[in-house]
């Protein structure tokens, strides 16, 4: 372990680790959040406007909505599958849209894709640690 510290690469590593640490925590901002007020959204004779675009983001909401898991969750929380409905018909165009673009990030086992990315990245590191160490690795037991 002390020939391993005593590497040329372990000072800058570290030192490069730290900044990149530091510098992480110390520009992100806080988390905010807030309601958003769902103003009835009419159209031109008073009666609610439903366009082309809007059916097809409403049916979109409504097959997420179907989710059992999703289902559960607004029951925790209180809410019918009635209830949701009618505060999602009283949101504007441009916020069902914003939902209806949102559905698709609401899966099951979640997004795949940073996992994934993560792993590789991960294995990049070992072989990176690997060859540097010229393959030194030695595991002893007490």
């Amino acid at each position: 372990m002390k020939t391993m510290l005593r590497t040329f690469y372990a000072k800058p590593l570290v030192i490069y680790i730290i900044t990149a640490l530091l510098s992480l925590t110390a520009f992100s901002g806080p988390a905010e959040a807030m309601f958003v007020t769902t103003i009835p959204h009419s159209g031109p004779s008073g009666g609610p406007a439903v366009s082309a675009g809007r059916t097809a983001d409403l049916a979109m909401i409504q097959v997420a909505l179907e989710s059992k898991v999703v289902q559960q969750k607004l029951m925790d929380y209180g809410l019918t599958p009635e209830e949701t409905m009618a505060r999602i018909n009283k949101l504007s165009d441009e916020q069902i849209h914003q939902l209806a673009s949102n559905t698709d990030a609401v899966q099951a086992g979640g997004d795949a894709v940073g996992a994934l990315v993560g792993l590789i990245i991960l294995a990049i590191l070992v072989v990176i640690l690997i060859y540097l160490l010229q393959g030194r690795i030695e595991i002893k037991s007490k």
